[in-house]
């Protein structure tokens, strides 16, 4: 995959980072000289390209008309908003991608500008915490398709209504699997007639509607 990162700040660099650890082609515009600098020590100088990423020219050189993708991650919203209209308008790229800056213009990450996923750090980090406060003492240790489904891990208190329970009699939510079972540095394969214990680790893997749903069922 082809993907061409509009400016060179902590965001674009990483992005740009991990695209090159995972072998995509990236090409990283950005001018200012003192970004430029510190690019060149984190990334591959074939990786970096030195433009202004809101001028046609600059992205026609870079070449914005073969990316499956562009990602706009520059320090002003207007620009980002640009970045994403022009290369859907001008250069027919498929996908793009857009940070939001101030939270306030997130109104203006929409279709209008060929916005397809607009990234609002405010929004995502409420979002983290609520999720995070409404699951007790489950941890969410990773994201699978796109934030669809989790896996998840709880350890059972003492007393949980869970403990004894066989997991095929656990009321478990519709779209759960119970993914393992830790137990005293063992790892338990989780077959159905597997009861739970106090302070057992259950891994699962869960949808976002039903993770609050598997944290009553093995914490009460």
């Amino acid at each position: 995959m082809f993907v061409v990162i509009a400016g060179g700040g902590r965001t674009g660099a990483q992005l740009a980072s991990f695209l090159v650890a995972q072998n995509h082609e990236v090409r990283l515009l950005e001018h200012r000289r003192e970004v430029l600098a510190h690019l060149h020590r984190e990334l591959p100088t074939e990786v970096i390209y030195e433009g202004n990423g809101t001028e046609p020219h600059v992205l026609e050189s870079a070449g914005m008309g073969r990316a499956q993708v562009a990602a706009a991650c520059l320090p002003g919203d207007a620009e980002n908003l640009a970045l994403c209209f022009l290369a859907r308008e001008r250069f027919k790229v498929p996908r793009t991608i857009a940070c939001i800056n101030n939270p306030r213009n997130a109104w203006l990450f929409d279709a209008t500008f060929h916005v397809d996923v607009a990234l609002n750090q405010a929004d995502i980090l409420a979002s983290l915490i609520e999720q995070e406060m409404s699951l007790g003492d489950m941890m969410t240790l990773l994201k699978l398709r796109r934030g669809n489904f989790s896996v998840v891990s709880e350890k059972i208190p003492r007393g949980a209504r869970a403990v004894g329970q066989a997991i095929q009699d656990l009321a478990l939510p519709k779209n759960c699997v119970i993914a393992a079972i830790l137990r005293q540095g063992d790892v338990v394969i989780p077959r159905g007639n597997v009861r739970i214990a106090s302070e057992d680790e259950v891994l699962a893997v869960v949808d976002s509607e039903g993770a609050e749903e598997l944290a009553r069922v093995l914490s009460e």
